[in-house]
């Protein structure tokens, strides 16, 4: 007769701890019945193609971005005079803090470029319609919200080139008739540059963040999964139906994946491509020319509107209106207001009030489809009116001054002639090329559709 032996130290541990789990588990879901929510959330089906994974690459950006940002304020001080030797700090002589910085700005731009992305896949098929407004509206809020952060982000390191564009910002601000100044003096406590870095960074840091938490799980989990997931034509089995696989574990895997390609591309940016050195561009200097520096596209489509829109002055009521400053923020002011509320226009304009589930092939509504071509052809030729720039003038200091130092040479410099003729052209191409975009694209996606 066999001898019963005890059970291994290890074969115990298990037991036990397969015992604890189970029991913890029966506790928790006695008291929170997260059984009955979780096990059907588990099965919803989600259906695959790699174009709804582009809301995931800015939601894995969006938290590397919180996690860098948290190790990034806690070297850097937000006072006017020590900023920018903080942030070379960082970079030189705190270890892994200019990978960190690396890592914080490339995660931006990936998160900015993700949410476009996103935002025209959704744009193009539909997927906006009812009952998905609230959605899309959350994410037009999402954009503004990131590009608002990421313009806050750039100025923190009070060097030169970002206190060029916090200049920038103090003109816009006061070209605003009425309230400008009053607006000015609320954001810089006063004459440039006042009390404007520790104000930005309180901004940056937990007002803009703060609402970003609150709306990213809002217009990513919650309304996401509420509703009906949205199916293209060629793989839906019909306007009610999901085909898919569930959430655990075929996609739970997939966000996995993803989670892990995007901070791993991220990182292999952070670390072979270098961006935005400080040290190079050299603490704030009143009077001091800007370095060269090429702008980020969606910072540099309200730039170039500047370039191309004439200086435009009007007197009215002892008010000098400055068109040249006002008319770029007005208009990307209504592209914004237009983008909230496209749901509704389209609505109104086509009379479709029905519930979708399915999306459309862009060929499927040509005027839709017309109306984005027009769109990005707009603002790209904006943003190709920070391609080219004429030489700066000479500076010369006065009698017994020292001189200026030089200008920083320009990315693409032209005579100022050439300057002129280029700028006459984007003038008449922000015009025209946007029409023919329009009636091309719409032909196109009609000659399609038959």
């Amino acid at each position: 007769m066999a001898t019963p032996t005890k059970p291994g130290r290890r074969a115990r541990v298990l037991t036990g701890s397969a015992r604890a789990a189970v029991g913890s588990a029966r506790y928790l879901d006695d008291r929170l019945p997260f059984g009955r929510w979780l096990r059907p959330q588990l099965r919803k089906l989600f259906p695959s193609h790699w174009s709804f994974l582009l809301g995931e690459l800015a939601l894995y950006s969006f938290v590397l971005l919180i996690l860098t940002g948290t190790f990034l304020t806690l070297f850097y001080k937000p006072n006017p005079d020590v900023a920018y030797e903080s942030v070379v700090e960082i970079s030189v002589q705190v270890r892994g803090g200019l990978l960190m910085r690396q890592l914080h700005h490339w995660a931006a731009t990936v998160f900015v470029l993700a949410i476009v992305a996103h935002m025209c896949r959704v744009f193009f098929t539909g997927a906006f319609r009812r009952p998905r407004e609230l959605t899309w509206m959350l994410g037009v809020l999402l954009f503004g919200l990131a590009l608002f952060e990421s313009f806050l982000g750039v100025s923190l390191p009070a060097d030169q080139l970002a206190m060029t564009g916090l200049r920038q910002a103090e003109g816009l601000l006061l070209s605003i008739p009425l309230v400008g100044t009053y607006l000015s003096a609320f954001a810089f406590d006063g004459g440039f540059p006042g009390q404007v870095i520790p104000r930005v960074f309180v901004t940056h840091v937990l007002l803009v963040p703060g609402i970003l938490l609150a709306v990213v799980p809002l217009h990513a989990l919650i309304l996401t999964w509420r509703q009906k997931h949205t199916e293209r034509r060629a793989t839906a089995a019909g306007e009610k139906t999901v085909t898919g696989g569930p959430f655990f574990p075929y996609f739970a895997v997939k966000n996995g994946a993803t989670a892990l390609f995007t901070i791993g591309f991220i990182a292999l940016l952070a670390t072979f491509v270098r961006v935005n050195p400080v040290w190079e561009h050299g603490a704030y200097r009143p009077g001091g020319l800007p370095p060269s520096a090429q702008p980020f596209w969606y910072a540099g489509v309200l730039e170039g509107a500047q370039r191309l829109v004439p200086a435009w002055e009007v007197t009215v009521g002892g008010y000098v209106l400055q068109f040249g400053l006002l008319i770029p923020p007005l208009v990307l002011a209504v592209f914004f207001g237009v983008l909230l509320l496209y749901p509704f226009l389209e609505r109104r304009f086509t009379g479709d009030r029905d519930v979708h589930h399915l999306l459309d092939r862009p060929s499927q509504a040509p005027v839709r489809t017309a109306l984005g071509a027009a769109v990005i052809t707009f603002f790209a030729v904006l943003w190709a009116g920070t391609w080219v720039s004429a030489p700066p003038p000479v500076m010369r200091s006065a009698p017994g001054f020292p001189a200026p130092p030089p200008a920083a040479p320009a990315l693409l410099t032209v005579p100022p002639d050439t300057y002129e003729l280029v700028v006459l052209g984007l003038r008449i191409a922000v015009v025209v090329l946007p029409v023919a975009a329009f009636l091309l694209t719409r032909a196109w996606c009609r000659r399609r559709s038959d």
